[in-house]
Formats: structure tokens, sequence, C-alpha cells
């Protein structure tokens, strides 16, 4: 760890402000096909997991025909921890420590999500009254919601997670992902500690 790394982890463990327990990371399929693309993945599960128990990574995707080869690629990753990686046709919810998903978006997973619902209304197993914030978590594939989530590149979301992230606490890097580095993981980390979250209040 290079000097500047050392004080912003300094920094860090200075504060008294909570650590993120669930690290969200938004990056798009042409970022992994960048040279070293897992390599920085897999450093960045090690960065994470020395602050957070829980790891989301979504993969952007503007070609669907793209989505088994990641999958594959991804599932066979080099991680630290239990890996989930969920795709567009995927409905059994994550529970892992590391949760992938290729091409999931937000809107499609929430619809997935209501989809389920009205099924088990219609079939009589559901009494509509009992639809609840918990009861539509509980069909999320991603059910559980990230502190802080980072997005490399660019300023915006990519269809992602739209529900578990309304109360998240978004970070916005221009550094491409082929430029990540540690540092860069630990500025977003220093900037949720910095951050006073108010959870919609």
């Amino acid at each position: 760890m290079g000097l500047y790394e050392r004080y912003l982890a300094y920094r860090i463990r200075r504060h008294e402000g909570s650590l993120p327990e669930h690290v969200a990371l938004i990056i798009t399929e042409r970022d992994l096909l960048e040279e070293g693309a897992y390599d920085t993945l897999t450093a960045f599960f090690e960065w994470a997991f020395e602050y957070a128990s829980r790891v989301t990574v979504y993969v952007s995707v503007l070609d669907s025909a793209a989505v088994p080869t990641l999958r594959r690629e991804l599932e066979t990753i080099d991680a630290p921890r239990d890996v989930a990686v969920r795709g567009p046709e995927d409905r059994t919810p994550a529970d892992a420590p590391i949760q992938i998903g290729i091409g999931l978006g937000g809107k499609h997973e929430f619809t997935s999500a209501v989809r389920n619902l009205a099924e088990s209304v219609d079939a009589g197993e559901l009494d509509p009254d009992r639809i609840d914030d918990e009861r539509v978590e509980e069909h999320l594939v991603f059910p559980s919601e990230p502190d802080l989530v980072i997005k490399t590149g660019a300023e915006r979301l990519s269809d992602f997670m739209i529900w578990q992230s309304v109360y998240s606490e978004l970070y916005f890097t221009d550094v491409n992902w082929r430029d990540f580095r540690k540092r860069d993981f630990l500025r977003a980390v220093r900037e949720f500690c910095n951050r006073s979250r108010r959870f919609g209040r």
C-alpha cells in the first residue's frame, strides 16, 4: 500500500462515523473487456471486505448476447467469499457475501417481484392487504440494501437496484474501471464516512 493509501486508511480508522456494511459497485460489460479487469475486480473484493460484510456488483449490459459468457467468467472468478451470480432470467434471491448481477436491471427486477406477488394473489395464496415493503423485498433478486454505491466512469445509476438503493449513499468517480485503484475505493469510503445519512428524513 502506498503512502497516500495508508493516509486514507488512517483517516477512515480515525473517523467517528459508521463504515459501510454493504458496498455496491456498478461497472459495464465493456469495462470487463479491458485488460486486467477481472484482476481489478478480485482486488476490489479484498479492499471492500476490509470494511464491509457484503459486496454487490452490477454489470450493465448493452448486448444481451454477452450475458452467458460474462456469467461463466464471473462464476469462476477468484474471490475471497462465496459468489452468487444472477441474470435477467433469474428469480431466485441471491444470498451470498458477493452478489453479482449481469444485465439485471432494477426495473426488470421490480417488475418480476410485482408479477410474482400478483400470481400469488391470483392463486389465492396471498391477501392483497398483506402486501407491504417487506413482502416486496422478499421477491427481489437482491433484497439487501447497499449502504454505499460506487459508480465508475459516469454519473448515472444504469438502472441499478432502484428499490434497494433509495437510501444508499452514491459515489460517482470519473475514474474509469481500467484505472480504478485502492486509493479510489478508499476515497469513496472516506466520503461515505463524512456524510450524514438521513434515510429519507
